[in-house]
């Protein structure tokens, strides 16, 4: 059997004439289709490739290396090494997932940011890493604690060319990033290529939640797999709201088990209990986002200068009237510990977000929680819950709450409404009683929402707009123009 001895420290001159010689004397119909297979692994750029794994018949496979491949691939990319052979048999073919021959031991790990890529903000790159680990977490007994200070389980670091692993990195393109399987001699290191483009949600780079994710998928102990769209699929392509597949699933929860227990949105935001343990089981976390064309939304806000629709746990994010790359997304990668679907939604003078789903309000600073759950009793609310939240005025330091036909002025400073008994929502020219969502543009017109349709309110006539309502699908996500029915 081969010995992967580029990956044992070998140095790799030492491997370079005989390559060359094997390549020189291949007819040129092999040539044409041979494929390098030193420890840069080099693929080919079509969706961009993430790793190139070494064959689990290589034990123990030590590490695998992100690649990009050139441009001219007439096939779609994949990884430069060839599958684990155990992945070609009919009892590999039933379960796909592939697994790397070890596991760790225990499900509460600790991880260490050491370095940090130069485009991002510090918090930012934390953020994204504790939404990658729990794409994990949620399906699985494991937890991961950040620390900031000595060893730790898990080891990240974003480095540069030569960086003593012996798996050197190539600047801009190419490689990417590579991870150290469990039970190796570098178990649980992840290295991301310093020199990338790293965004966040953004296609224009290289997206660092989704090769995270796929980097800590291999820290826990798996291998690529064959399956069409999982994370663990050797093939970058990128596809926002991020999610395990289920042979991802299967894989993951082979080595580690199902959750302890069902999270639940009260609990997330809380933290787990101890001494509770339930038997429910997990709901499915969507796939597919609803429909913006034919959706109803449930809340939209004008958050940092960008329009934020949320919609079933998801959110649609417009810059400037132009929906962003990424998006749809999962509301709770922004915001972790968000209930779903949220209610209402306003961001105040402070730059402090507020989420209200039923009898409960959290508030965010950024993507941070501060505060919640919360009852609404302590804002001065009893009842039901709010429907929609609109800041207003020329200073945008005013806050209504709309329920039903009734609205409350509230003041976030103090925290309370300026009185328990409700104006009425006819005060609202021309606006329906009874509304799903509302915000105000950077012009100081206000939007009111009901199912598809939206009404446009005049700040100094304080009244809605002739020509409304119109549909929000077409006007906001250039969906189709339909025949308006409801005129």
């Amino acid at each position: 059997m081969a010995r992967a001895t580029g990956y044992r420290g070998a140095d790799p001159r030492a491997l370079l004439f005989p390559l060359l010689l094997l390549l020189l004397l291949l007819p040129p119909p092999l040539l044409a289709r041979a494929k390098p297979l030193h420890h840069h692994h080099p693929v080919r750029r079509g969706p961009q490739i993430q790793h190139a794994a070494l064959p689990s018949s290589l034990a123990p496979a030590l590490a695998t290396q992100e690649a990009f491949p050139p441009a001219n691939s007439p096939r779609p990319p994949r990884c430069g090494v060839p599958d684990p052979p155990d992945g070609l048999n009919a009892r590999n073919r039933q379960k796909r997932f592939v697994l790397s021959g070890g596991r760790w031991e225990k499900t509460d790990l600790t991880y260490r940011i050491l370095r940090f890529p130069w485009q991002l903000v510090r918090e930012q790159v934390r953020q994204t890493v504790a939404e990658a680990l729990q794409v994990w977490s949620e399906v699985t007994p494991l937890t991961f604690t950040e620390v900031h200070e000595g060893h730790a389980d898990i080891m990240i670091d974003f480095t540069r060319y030569w960086h003593g692993d012996n798996l050197p990195f190539d600047g801009p393109g190419g490689i990417l990033a590579h991870a150290f399987f469990p039970k190796t001699h570098r178990e649980g290191d992840v290295h991301f290529d310093y020199d990338e483009t790293w965004t966040i949600g953004d296609n224009q780079g290289t997206d660092l939640l989704q090769v995270a994710a796929h980097e800590f998928g291999h820290v826990l102990g798996l291998q690529h797999t064959t399956a069409a769209k999982a994370l663990m699929s050797p093939f970058y392509t990128f596809r926002y709201p991020l999610s395990l597949s289920p042979d991802d699933r299967r894989g993951i929860q082979h080595l580690y088990g199902q959750p302890r227990r069902a999270p639940t949105s009260q609990a997330s935001a809380l933290g787990p209990r101890p001494g509770i343990d339930t038997n429910e089981i997990a709901p499915v976390e969507p796939e597919v986002p609803p429909d913006a064309c034919e959706a109803s939304f449930d809340a939209v806000s004008t958050i940092r200068g960008e329009l934020f629709f949320f919609k079933a746990g998801f959110v649609w994010r417009l810059r400037s009237g132009r929906l962003q790359p990424g998006y749809p997304a999962l509301a709770s990668r922004h915001w972790q510990g968000l209930p779903s679907p949220v209610d209402a939604a306003f961001e105040d003078a402070q730059g402090h977000i507020w989420f209200f789903q039923g009898a409960q309000y959290w508030v965010y600073d950024g993507e941070k929680p501060v505060l919640g759950p919360a009852p609404l009793s302590e804002l001065g609310l009893v009842g039901s819950p709010i429907h929609a939240a609109l800041v207003w005025g020329p200073e945008k330091n005013k806050i209504y709450f709309f329920r039903g036909g009734d609205y409350w002025r509230f003041h976030p400073n103090i925290r309370r409404v300026d009185s328990p008994v409700p104006r009425r929502a006819t005060d609202w020219r021309g606006v329906p009683s009874e509304i799903d969502a509302a915000f105000q543009d950077a012009d100081g017109y206000a939007y009111f929402l009901r199912g598809r349709l939206y009404w446009k309110f005049d700040p100094v006539k304080v009244k809605a707009l002739d020509g409304f309502p119109r549909l929000v699908g077409p006007d906001f996500f250039s969906c189709a123009e339909t025949v308006n029915t409801f005129r």
